[in-house]
């Protein structure tokens, strides 16, 4: 075996009977891995009882998203590792299609699967996360221009292989040895934008990222954090932004980028004062800035080298190109 799934859980028992069924019906071999993060459902003894092929791993308290894809990651024996969100279903060959894109692109660190959306399968959920000069972080075919997200766009118009700043982690295979030389997910981001920041570090060492559009997962989206805007997630979202460009953008990126970053970051504040959240998003924006304080204990900057010149030279372009499409749409 090739791949460990990994699903992170927490209080998801309403979506694990359709997410590991669909798993249980693949036509390739592979580990499953439940890393539940205390949970107070009934979701551990659900697992126990109607799939015990899977291994589960319990943790003692709510670690978030990144500590408990690290425990699966730690815990898996293969040289890829499928990050798995528990709010979805799959289709048979998405395993296989996955590991197969992977084995086929040796220079590749992720590649994202074709999300479409539960309710509307249809129409796109996520093609891949682009990130942008704006400090903004955004999926392939959601719709919409500069900040709201509209209605997915035609699930039809996503049919061929392409190359993303970065999988989204709700369903994306990973070669394991690349963590190794840049680490696994960052656990100061708790969740939301530690698939950023992850791909962004593997970008820096020389890697590339991809879409497959032959692994097709249906995702019903929120399935923990409850909805799309909520100010548990704003206030994540927002600090982890900052603590993202901190943490991966050199001095002189970051002063190339401030006026596009100083922008991007008011036009949000804008758009959250709009949805009733702004003082949640400033407040974040300012715990952001705390992080930075603290990364020498919580996780290291990443270091510049001359020999990555060129790679971040191919990054700003990306975080340019990504901005002009943010803003057409």
């Amino acid at each position: 075996m090739k791949t460990t799934v990994i699903i992170p859980n927490y209080n998801g028992m309403q979506f694990l009977e359709v997410c590991l069924s669909s798993l249980k019906e693949q036509r390739h071999s592979f580990e499953t891995i439940v890393v539940d993060n205390a949970s107070s459902d009934d979701s551990l003894s659900y697992i126990r009882e109607s799939f015990p092929n899977v291994q589960l791993i319990a943790a003692d308290e709510n670690e978030g998203f990144s500590a408990a894809v690290n425990r699966g990651i730690k815990a898996a024996k293969t040289p890829y590792v499928l990050l798995l969100n528990n709010d979805t279903k799959v289709e048979q060959d998405f395993v296989k299609n996955l590991e197969t894109a992977l084995d086929q692109r040796k220079d590749y660190f992720g590649i994202q699967a074709k999300m479409c959306m539960m309710s509307e399968p249809d129409r796109m959920d996520d093609a891949g996360d682009l990130y942008c000069a704006l400090g903004w972080a955004f999926g392939r075919g959601k719709g919409g221009h500069v900040i709201a997200l509209g209605k997915g766009k035609p699930q039809q118009n996503y049919n061929r292989f392409y190359q993303v700043f970065a999988p989204c982690a709700g369903a994306a295979i990973y070669r394991k040895e690349v963590m190794d030389e840049i680490g696994l997910f960052d656990e100061a981001h708790f969740a939301y934008l530690e698939d950023i920041d992850i791909a962004y570090r593997a970008k820096i060492a020389g890697y590339k990222n991809g879409f497959c559009p032959d692994a097709v997962v249906f995702h019903v989206g929120s399935g923990s954090s409850g909805s799309r805007y909520n100010a548990f997630k704003v206030r994540l979202a927002a600090r982890n932004s900052i603590y993202l460009i901190y943490k991966n953008m050199p001095f002189l990126q970051v002063l190339i980028n401030l006026p596009f970053l100083f922008l991007g970051f008011l036009i949000k504040t804008a758009f959250f004062v709009k949805k009733g959240f702004g003082k949640e998003y400033i407040k974040a924006l300012g715990e952001g800035f705390s992080m930075t304080k603290e990364s020498k204990i919580r996780c290291q900057k990443v270091k510049f080298k001359w020999k990555n010149f060129g790679n971040y030279m191919k990054i700003q372009i990306e975080l340019w190109l990504g901005m002009v499409r943010r803003i057409l749409g």
